[in-house]
């Protein structure tokens, strides 16, 4: 079920009147309630920023870059707090930086969004807040689900919901969300079209807000508004991170996300690896639009199929940035070698690589065809059900999904660099074998993304 929007908050409707009229309103409260106003959330809220009224389990906010999801998100934890409803929340955010640095300690918050009178102590080792009324939130990472098997909630919220790479750490979340009379969850997020969205957005039990990055200009900067309207406006990444659309696949796509889904694995159903490659494709330079860094783990598994193990790419890096992340995953991953798109970055790409670690095996190759004549063999083996990802990785299953030859005038580093590590991995490249299942068996656990 959709939530009805209107545009403005009460602060906003207050600040249009006539300064006379404006006066006399404030006139009439008490110095005590005016020092609260700073902290009464339902006086600047826009409508939409404030929960559904009627029964909901979950709270989808759907919405656009900038436009309020986190002060949406910690104000609600602080009304659930303050008024008594709920005692033992779990914030849960695609890595602990996330936790540490927006939800908790952020700009807005929970505690800078906290009154003096009722903010909560945070103790960061312990991962836990607590307020001066006895309510405690857990503060978990979607990168570890095991964190969330067992512990029992009567609140949730979930930051960034759609980038998460398990859905098994929100199935552990919904399994602990049980105490109290109507357990509740708030999800904010940019979105996408993950499965998980759609089975969100199709449960009558979730109430669903949707909303722009313009909804919310009042409150950024003017230069911020005028960048990302020259730079976005009108493209199909606009239509997503400015106006928070759910979009379907790009129809000349040559990935579909239903067919990536659907051969997914997680890390138990990985078999052996018998080589395993990191590829990588350097942006042409820092400063341009396209500045990302292609930087992907593929193996090669026992069974003749290929797996994406990560995507380690980075946005906007400097060279000893992107080389230091290569060599990074080479030796997590206890891989054969590094191959590196020479069309842009010459010698130098390998020159970079060996700065960091001069015995890593690296192998140059060059772009002689198009784009798409590269991608298509690529894009057959996943047709064929031949390669699966490890998890999910959002931004590059993003750019397989949207990147339409002949169409598309960005250059996409990340599915570049996908294209050459299962190139070499499997149209005729040699296999060696890897010990990847010994690094398996040694950590015990899924190799993970880092912030």
């Amino acid at each position: 079920m959709s939530v009805a929007t209107t545009t403005i908050s009460l602060a906003e409707s207050l600040k249009c009147l006539p300064a006379e009229k404006r006066a006399k309103i404030l006139a009439r409260l008490s110095p005590q309630e005016l020092q609260r106003i700073e902290f009464c959330w339902p006086v600047w809220a826009r409508p939409q920023q404030l929960p559904p009224t009627w029964d909901w389990r979950t709270w989808l906010i759907l919405a656009g870059r900038g436009f309020g999801k986190t002060r949406t998100a910690t104000e609600t934890v602080r009304a659930e707090v303050e008024s008594g409803r709920s005692k033992r929340i779990a914030l849960v955010a695609r890595t602990a930086a996330d936790i540490r640095d927006v939800i908790v300690g952020g700009e807005s918050g929970i505690l800078a969004r906290s009154p003096p009178w009722a903010r909560p102590k945070y103790e960061p080792s312990n991962r836990r807040l607590t307020w001066p009324n006895g309510a405690i939130a857990t503060t978990y990472t979607a990168e570890e689900p095991d964190q969330l098997r067992g512990p029992q909630h009567d609140f949730a919220i979930c930051d960034e919901l759609a980038a998460w790479r398990y859905s098994d750490t929100w199935d552990q979340l919904q399994f602990g969300l049980r105490l109290g009379r109507n357990p509740r969850c708030v999800v904010t997020t940019t979105p996408r079209p993950t499965e998980l969205i759609r089975k969100l957005l199709g449960d009558d039990t979730t109430a669903t807000t949707r909303g722009s990055t313009f909804d919310n200009k009042s409150n950024l900067a003017p230069a911020f508004i005028k960048q990302v309207i020259a730079k976005y406006e009108g493209t199909r990444l606009g239509r997503q991170e400015l106006y928070a659309e759910v979009l379907d696949d790009a129809p000349g796509a040559l990935w579909k996300r239903g067919q990536i889904d659907a051969d997914r694995v997680s890390f138990s159903e990985l078999p052996e690896m018998v080589r395993i490659v990191i590829a990588i494709d350097p942006s042409v330079s820092s400063e341009s639009a396209d500045a990302a860094t292609g930087i992907v783990a593929c193996g090669l598994g026992v069974d003749g199929h290929g797996y994406l193990l990560e995507d380690g790419s980075l946005a906007k890096p400097t060279p000893e940035e992107w080389a230091r992340q290569s060599v990074r995953l080479y030796s997590e991953h206890e891989a054969d070698r590094i191959i590196g798109e020479v069309n842009n970055g010459g010698d130098l790409v390998e020159a970079n690589i060996r700065t960091v670690d001069p015995k890593v095996s690296y192998r140059a190759v060059r772009a002689s065809r198009g784009k798409e004549v590269r991608a298509e063999p690529i894009a057959a083996l996943c047709e064929q059900h031949r390669i699966h990802h490890l998890g999910s990785w959002p931004e590059l299953e993003d750019e397989l999904c949207v990147w339409e030859p002949g169409v598309s005038k960005n250059s996409p580093n990340r599915l570049d660099a996908y294209v050459w590590g299962f190139t070499e991995l499997m149209l005729g490249a040699p296999v060696i074998k890897n010990a990847y299942s010994a690094m398996r068996a040694r950590s015990g656990s899924m190799p993970r993304a880092r912030d």
